[in-house]
């Protein structure tokens, strides 16, 4: 009886065919194992690089590529293209045993010929890419003699990103690792290794190349099995782990330790292994905090952690909660409540603040708010003598040694009135917390890993600080300053969280096209963004290696024609076979999002806000904010106008402050960035009226 593997990167082209090719694609593979199945319906592909290669009918059009067995059962489904497309793909690759790893690997030979140095070839005058590495190494690294040849001629990084389409992928993968810097023993380490170092590989041995490769080969059992590979394709490919991911996630860190990157590089992944690994060598239940400031993405953590983790003792030493929640359950021990201030009745208690002290009109409820989260809480300072000596940096006009005693007023009264009435913010709450920490002789958790760490504010790094020995894997932090959508700029060293050494780029984005990331990183051009730890950060080298349709801006004459070109492309996308959950829409205000779900409800499509659960039977409409940690197929992207991207209330005059000015430029840009990267395969822009000035028409 035949056997089937799928060729796990085949999963992300499989989400981009219509969704009759993809029910064709599982009933014809799901015959698969009949006994004579394989054999009758399985044809040759003429001048084949490898005589393995074969095709199969899927419909009139569309044809599966299959790797046959030289003997044996096990076959191998690589790709699924348009007839013609399929036979020219087949007739040009050939499969191979890396010699090194002993997994499978597939090569485009005629392209590698063609890129291949002529005989009188001249280097060039440029420093090649791998001239710091030698010849040996590369060998035990898994570089065969042809991959090696051409890697010596190249001198740029966008020589190696185009070898990406015609590399055998784990050997790219390598070579990937050594130019963004690694050592060779990095990489090395990084390497997976189905088989034992010292074990003699057969190259010859494709079939036991293929069952050596769970990273790259998903052996399905039965027709069942094949269905729900199938029915959940992107979770498939998402939980594997790249070699350039592979060391931030399984390695050893001295210190505190921080993996960075782009949109899609993977860097929530990197986590979820990160809390694996560490769960799998801990003692003690829930002695890994896993925890972020998006409060939609712990349940999101969750189900993943489920995926990747199929041992329940190690699951229950891995806690996942959103950051206010750690500091609450400190607080409360587990039981119990507290009365936590809406953000009205937060207000109202400053407004009363100013009118029993009297205070000028300079200083309202907002001022006071601001000052107090922005400089007093950000900066720890616990007493007027403090308040009078610090900098106020982006914090308008200068204040005298009378004005802030002003406002030491006003914040005692606001935080004795918190005391006296027995309610709580969710910052008080962080406050009390980290002080319960510090006076303890304990801390709670022996690991602690932070998603999009760069949306926590100072209060929120003390806490963690304190809830974790300093020791060795302490900390391990995944974000992107890029992606920073809150006011809280942090110094991760004033912090005490020492990161200098144990800080790894991740540069390969796996979520969205190459024509979208492009168009998105333009939105950010000539924007000096920090790095969180006195430095500035970069996407320098960011890159996709999927390519599909160029983003569509389009503008409307007034909100109700762009919502009808909304209907218009949410339509399109479901008749192409996208399921309603697979769909975002983002607005900048929940007033705009809330106008969409009712005109897309209003045509009969079912649409659901992200701040209530989101299912795959709806279309997920939401605020740019709450677009963080999420991904979608296709997203639409609307009411990108000039007077509401961004909003004239969220940026400061000027006048006012320029520094404080251009910071909030620079947030919303990062918020539009967000946005738009949440999108793997389409992305629509649209505005009524005039576009925004971010966006570069």
């Amino acid at each position: 009886m035949a056997r089937l593997g799928v060729y796990r990167d085949f999963f992300r082209r499989f989400l981009k065919l219509e969704k009759p090719v993809q029910d064709q694609v599982v009933e014809v593979f799901s015959k698969f194992e009949e006994a004579t199945y394989a054999g009758l319906h399985l044809e040759t592909v003429k001048n084949a690089r490898d005589a393995r290669m074969r095709t199969i009918r899927i419909t009139d059009f569309w044809r599966g590529v299959v790797l046959a067995p030289d003997e044996g059962d096990l076959y191998v489904l690589l790709n699924v293209l348009p007839h013609d497309k399929a036979y020219e793909w087949a007739a040009r690759r050939s499969v191979t045993v890396n010699a090194v790893t002993g997994v499978i690997e597939t090569r485009d030979l005629v392209t590698m010929k063609e890129q291949a140095p002529p005989t009188e070839y001249v280097p060039s005058m440029a420093t090649p890419l791998f001239v710091h590495v030698k010849d040996a190494d590369m060998e035990r690294l898994g570089i065969d003699a042809q991959v090696l040849g051409l890697a010596r001629t190249f001198t740029s990084e966008e020589q190696l990103e185009k070898a990406q389409g015609f590399f055998p992928e784990q050997q790219h993968d390598v070579l990937v690792g050594l130019a963004s810097g690694m050592t060779v023993n990095e990489v090395w380490a990084s390497i997976p290794a189905p088989v034992a170092r010292s074990e003699e590989i057969d190259t010859e041995d494709v079939v036991a190349a293929v069952e050596r490769s769970p990273e790259q080969i998903l052996l399905v059992n039965g027709p069942d099995e094949l269905m729900k590979a199938f029915s959940q394709p992107f979770a498939l490919w998402r939980i594997y782990l790249h070699p350039s991911q592979q060391s931030a996630a399984y390695g050893s860190f001295s210190g505190s330790a921080r993996v960075t990157g782009g949109p899609g590089t993977g860097k929530t992944v990197v986590a979820l292994h990160r809390a694996k690994h560490l769960a799998e060598q801990a003692e003690g239940d829930k002695s890994v905090l896993v925890t972020t400031f998006i409060r939609t993405l712990p349940t999101t953590m969750e189900d993943a952690l489920r995926q990747l983790v199929d041992d329940d003792e190690v699951l229950k030493r891995i806690e996942v909660r959103h950051i206010d929640g750690v500091a609450y359950r400190i607080v409360t021990g587990g039981a119990g409540s507290l009365a936590v201030l809406r953000s009205e009745e937060e207000k109202a208690r400053w407004t009363k603040v100013v009118r029993k002290l009297g205070l000028p009109s300079r200083f309202d409820e907002a001022f006071l708010s601001h000052e107090w989260r922005e400089v007093i809480l950000s900066q720890g300072i616990g007493s007027l003598e403090e308040y009078q000596q610090t900098s106020r940096p982006g914090r308008g006009r200068a204040l005298g040694h009378l004005q802030k005693a002003q406002i030491w007023d006003a914040v005692n009264a606001f935080t004795d009135g918190l005391k006296a009435d027995k309610v709580w913010t969710y910052e008080t709450i962080c406050l009390e917390a980290t002080r319960l920490l510090e006076a303890g002789e304990r801390t709670p958790y022996r690991h602690v890993i932070v998603d999009e760490a760069q949306d926590l504010s100072p209060w929120h790094w003390r806490l963690l600080r304190a809830a974790t020995a300093t020791g060795r894997d302490d900390l391990f932090l995944a974000g992107d300053t890029h992606q920073r959508v809150y006011d809280y700029r942090v110094s991760l060293k004033r912090l005490g969280i020492d990161i200098t050494g144990r800080s790894i780029r991740l540069k390969i984005s796996y979520r969205t096209t190459a024509e979208i990331l492009r168009w998105s990183l333009e939105l950010l051009q000539g924007e000096r963004i920090d790095d969180m730890n006195g430095g500035l950060d970069t996407l320098a080298g960011y890159r996709a290696d999927v390519h599909g349709e160029e983003p569509r801006l389009d503008g409307y004459p007034t909100q109700q024609a762009e919502l009808e070109g909304l209907v218009a492309n949410v339509r399109r996308w479901l008749d192409q076979g996208v399921k309603p959950g697979q769909i975002g829409v983002a607005a900048r205000s929940n007033m705009l999002a809330d106008q969409a779900i009712a005109k897309l409800k209003s045509v009969g499509v079912l649409a659901a806000a992200l701040a209530k659960k989101h299912t795959e039977d709806a279309v997920a409409v939401g605020t740019m904010h709450r677009m963080k940690g999420m991904e979608f197929r296709c997203v639409a992207v609307i009411g990108v106008g000039e007077h509401s991207v961004p909003p004239t209330s969220a940026i400061t005059p000027a006048e006012e402050d320029i520094l404080t000015h251009e910071q909030d430029l620079q947030r919303e840009r990062c918020l539009l960035f967000v946005a738009c990267t949440r999108a793997r395969e389409e992305l629509v822009i649209s505005w009524p009226g005039h576009p925004s000035t971010f966006l570069r028409l």
